[in-house]
């Protein structure tokens, strides 16, 4: 925390009970943003804003990024520049001061005591004065501040009541560079519309135009501006008025309008619902406007390049500089048809207009952008005609989408400007094949997938992918390339699933893309191992594993592992030469894919059963395999 020997010096002179201590930060990469608008001007290489909620001030450059802050002045509502820039005013009712700053540090100079309840609220500056309102909502006047006088000399350089009985609310003010004696005032007290303009030139003001707030100009002013080069005032950023012999008569108006500010060259910058529209002085159309949602405040730069404007955005209000005000921007239209055949003619139509008048025979360059050329093709220029429209015909050599990009390059009253349409320009159809579609396979097998593309023009290249069933796997490019002198490209896959296979061709500039599927379907792995039995023996041709008939058979498959996979364990008993099947019933798997059954000792000889373990395509738990029979496995149970 740093203060100034003079801002020291002023607390002691005038007995404040606390010291608020203005500390300038660092520069900083940052955009600047404020919580609660207070104030924004600007000088040749920086813009000022005030923060109310903060209290802070900012100093930007041109672009908008942050070059310094100072803290320390609470309720800060106002900001105004003397006339040399040197130094910067900053009000704030909080304090019942006007702290003056070092524009180039923001060190503080200087602090005025107001002594007033409520104030001061605005300031400006001119005449050689700081010029600042107060009061509140019922009455209010006007008082100055003197940067001459030096405090330490005895006498106050706050004047107060400069402006008594005219004044109900707390005026707003604005000043004109190039009358530098001027200095408008406009009501914002009780919703009337009083205002007044000026003469500050010798120090103490002389009324030039008054309006007494009969409500016959309009019904509350929110802002007002003096007009440069004219004894005009515009007020709400929409009506102007003329003053002479001392009153106010309305002399027109821009379409609607909230709040503006008026450049040296008299360029008004108007607030108009999220835009803000620049006019030249007594247009009825605007020359430029702005898209520029939540725009609370608007400065110009001295000399009328750049627009300043506040703007609303999740992180509060960001300046904004708004370049090029005095190009108008053309509107230009593009018209192709929505279709068209290859190698055949078509036409493209369109328009370009300006509310500034375009100069005779604009040229607009026209570039076709397509399979062919993906980064453009120039087409000869076309010559606008006088009404503003102009058409050009073309034979597209490519299919597929097409667009045509228009271009106006701007001059010295129009910015540049371009726009495009996109014509579905026809293809042939090519075929695309695929083999191995409905075929099973066992468990593991390498199975070649062979696409077959028919004729393309440039374009020979396929891609295959493999995508085998399950939420566990995606699907995954396993070959791509071009094809042979045949038309063919091949690909393995290893079939341990159902696997969904894809051809691809992505087409070319005569041939449209075309995608071609497989589906393939893979057994499961099962064997199963028997054991407890005392030896194996065929009965008949078929071989036996032979228990004692009060032994347990232990029965143990190993089936390809899935999570939540069942088996299905199937018993049948022999019986007079025929095979009875008792019922099914399902078995999980382990994670190693294991299942072990016992069987059960029948404790009777004689017994012929057999066993065999399956997988159900849905009914084993899951659908990822195609559905497998194991091999019967035959029981013999002796004495």
């Amino acid at each position: 925390m740093r203060s100034t020997s003079t801002a020291t010096a002023l607390a002691v002179l005038f007995s404040s009970a606390a010291l608020s201590v203005v500390t300038a930060g660092p520069a900083s990469a940052a955009t600047a943003v404020v919580t609660t608008p207070a104030g924004i001007v600007a000088d040749g290489t920086r813009v000022f804003l005030g923060d109310n909620a903060s209290g802070k001030v900012l100093a930007a450059n041109h672009s908008g990024t942050v070059l310094d802050s100072a803290t320390g002045i609470p309720g800060i509502t106002d900001l105004a520049l003397s006339a040399d820039g040197s130094t910067l005013y900053a009000a704030t009712p909080e304090l019942h001061e006007i702290v003056a700053l070092d524009a180039a540090t923001l060190d503080v100079k200087t602090r005025y005591t107001v002594a007033t309840t409520d104030g001061p609220r605005h300031v400006a500056f001119a005449g050689g004065k700081v010029w600042f309102s107060y009061g509140d909502q019922w009455s209010g006047d006007l008082g100055s501040v003197d940067p001459a006088v030096d405090p330490a000399s005895g006498t106050d350089p706050v004047t107060l009541g400069q402006f008594s009985g005219k004044v109900w609310g707390q005026a707003l003010l604005d000043t004109d560079p190039s009358a530098p004696g001027l200095l408008a005032v406009g009501e914002t007290g009780l919703s009337t519309d009083s205002m007044a303009v000026l003469d500050v030139s010798t120090g103490t003001p002389q009324q030039l135009a008054w309006h007494n707030g009969d409500y016959s100009l309009n019904n509350g002013i929110g802002d007002i501006d003096l007009v440069p080069g004219a004894p005009q005032v515009l007020f709400n950023g929409k009506d102007r008025a003329k003053y002479a012999d001392g009153k106010f008569t309305l002399a027109g108006s821009y379409p609607s309008g909230q709040r503006a500010d008026i450049a040296a060259n008299g360029l008004v910058a108007q607030i108009t619902g999220g835009k803000v529209a620049v006019y030249q002085p007594n247009a009825a159309q605007p020359l430029r406007t702005y898209t520029a949602s939540g725009t609370v405040d608007v400065t110009w730069a001295p000399d009328a390049s750049r627009i300043f404007a506040l703007v609303g955005t999740s992180a509060g209000y960001t300046l904004k500089a708004l370049t090029d005000p005095t190009l108008n921007v053309p509107t230009l239209k593009v018209n192709a048809p929505s279709t068209a055949t290859r190698a055949k003619t078509l036409t493209v139509t369109g328009k370009i207009s300006a509310s500034v008048p375009l100069p005779a025979g604009v040229q607009l360059s026209v570039t076709r952008t397509d399979l062919e050329s993906p980064n453009g093709k120039a087409l000869a220029p076309v010559t606008v005609k006088a009404d503003g429209t102009y058409s050009f015909t073309n034979t597209p050599p490519a299919g597929g989408k097409v667009k045509y990009t228009v271009k106006y390059a701007g001059d010295t009253a129009h910015t540049a400007v371009s726009a495009s349409d996109t014509v579905d320009v026809s293809r042939a159809a090519t075929s695309l094949s695929l083999n191995n579609n409905g075929k099973l396979y066992s468990y593991g097998a390498d199975v070649k997938f062979t696409a077959h593309l028919g004729k393309t023009y440039k374009n020979r290249s396929v891609s295959i992918y493999a995508d085998p069933f399950g939420s566990d796997k995606g699907k995954k490019l396993i070959k791509t390339g071009t094809v042979n002198s045949d038309g063919n490209i091949s690909a393995w896959v290893d079939m341990t699933r159902d696997t969904a296979v894809t051809a691809v061709f992505a087409g070319d500039s005569r041939y449209k893309p075309k995608t071609v599927k497989s589906t393939a379907y893979a057994k499961v792995k099962i064997s199963t191992a028997v054991s407890k039995h005392y030896k194996t023996a065929k009965i008949g041709s078929t071989t036996y594993y032979w228990f004692h008939k009060s032994t347990d058979p232990l029965l143990t498959t190993t089936m390809s592992y899935y999570p939540g996979r069942q088996q299905r364990f199937d018993l049948q008993v022999y019986y007079q030469g025929s095979w009875y099947s008792t019922d099914s019933e399902y078995f999980p798997l382990g994670s190693n894919g294991k299942s072990a059954v016992s069987l059960g000792a029948p404790g009777e000889s004689g017994i012929r059963a057999r066993m065999r373990s399956v997988y159900v395509n849905g009914s084993s738990g899951d659908s990822v395999n195609s559905t497998t029979y194991g091999s019967w496995k035959y029981l013999y149970f002796s004495n």
